[in-house]
């Protein structure tokens, strides 16, 4: 029809032009039959492509309600490629927990074609950590802070010395004795190199993990300084000072309930009384199998919370840096360890660099500690000798 329209509309077109010149009334009629021709075939055009476009639209529409469908688009029989795995992870997405279980089979982690990729390893919020113990020698002993390299103590080492005389008769001058004990401070240091990239994705988790790690190093070195420090770059611990008296056991193996009972009563009563022993697990274990000549248990459970459990009638404190039973060994000391002290001059402290190592991707934690520790006063220690003499 559109052709035959156009060849009247030409028709015409050639009629009038035979009848009149370009300047001629029918020179007009003749442009504006051109001018409606090119009309209509713009529309004609138009009209085609709006066809078109609404066809694109409706397969569009149709695509997308196909992929709203529970399944995923991947039910239909037109898909009869589509695997059962593809089907139930299509299935999990829509329904999640809440989808059937004979779909759920499907999705296994064991193998990886199967749905093992669909199923990453999950990174969990909690670390796994091993134990590591330490003397709490604090616990017992006299803690104090200082601003200085050391703290000196005076000491007195002597009385007068006075004696008996008659109502004339002359007295006798007499001078105490005085002296100074001094306890220096020593330094526990270190550092750790930490990536950047796993500071930023770990959320500050790293970071904790490495201040709760130097926290615990720290009190393990400075708990067995305080035990068996040597005094030079550590701390003097109580078992290395050479002044406190040691008492022989009677046998290099076995404990001698018989010498514990000396080794408590071999200090002063008031020392005796604030005292407490120490010694670490494995001994406190033989220790609890001892009996006296009737059969009593040496060891007395404690009835009250709160109480410790008692030696001898005294409390226990247990420390892993104790040496433990053996011959010319000390495994167990009694004493009263406020006579103890530790000096804190400064806590742990921790200093982060990221600017030292910025350009290899690292940012270097420091951790600083400075303590010293000695025994002020041995005359209120006792300490068992592992021999028999």
């Amino acid at each position: 029809m559109k052709h035959l329209h156009m060849q009247a509309l030409a028709g015409s077109a050639q009629i009038i032009t035979k009848t009149g010149g370009e300047d001629d009334p029918a020179g007009i009629v003749n442009k504006a039959l051109e001018d409606l021709t090119r009309t209509v075939d713009d529309r004609l055009k138009a009209v085609e492509e709006k066809a078109g476009s609404d066809k694109l639209e409706e397969r569009l529409k149709a695509l997308e309600t196909k992929a709203n469908r529970p399944d995923g688009g991947f039910g239909g029989s037109g898909h009869d490629d589509i695997t059962e795995e593809r089907k139930a992870f299509a299935a999990y997405l829509t329904r999640g927990d809440a989808m059937p279980s004979e779909e759920r089979k499907a999705l296994t982690v064991s193998s990886d074609p199967g749905g093992g990729y669909l199923a990453p390893a999950e990174m969990a919020n909690e670390f796994i950590r091993d134990l590591y113990e330490f003397s709490p020698v604090r616990s017992v002993a006299t803690v104090s802070s200082t601003g200085g390299a050391s703290v000196i103590y005076p000491k007195r080492t002597g009385i007068t010395n006075a004696t008996w005389g008659g109502e004339t008769q002359e007295q006798q001058e007499s001078q105490p004795g005085f002296g100074q004990a001094e306890i220096p401070v020593k330094e526990l240091k270190t550092y750790v190199d930490v990536s950047n990239q796993l500071l930023a994705d770990s959320a500050g988790q790293a970071e904790a993990e490495v201040n709760l790690a130097l926290s615990e190093d720290f009190g393990v070195k400075e708990g067995a300084a305080f035990v068996n420090g040597n005094g030079v770059l550590q701390p003097e611990g109580f078992m290395t000072n050479a002044d406190i008296k040691p008492l022989a056991n009677g046998h290099a193996a076995n404990i001698d309930p018989a010498a514990l009972i000396a080794l408590l009563y071999s200090l002063p009563a008031t020392y005796r009384n604030r005292g407490a022993w120490a010694m670490n697990g494995t001994t406190l274990g033989r220790l609890r199998t001892l009996k006296d000549g009737d059969g009593r248990f040496l060891w007395q459970p404690s009835y009250q919370e709160g109480q410790p459990e008692t030696l001898l009638g005294r409390p226990v404190v247990e420390m892993t840096d104790m040496p433990g039973i053996e011959e010319n060994a000390f495994p167990i000391i009694y004493g009263d360890f406020s006579a103890y002290r530790i000096v804190d001059r400064i806590g742990l402290s921790v200093l982060v660099n990221p600017y030292l190592l910025a350009t290899s991707g690292l940012t270097r934690i420091h951790a600083t500690r400075r303590v010293g520790g000695k025994v002020l006063q041995a005359a209120r220690f006792r300490k068992l000798k592992m021999a028999t003499k």
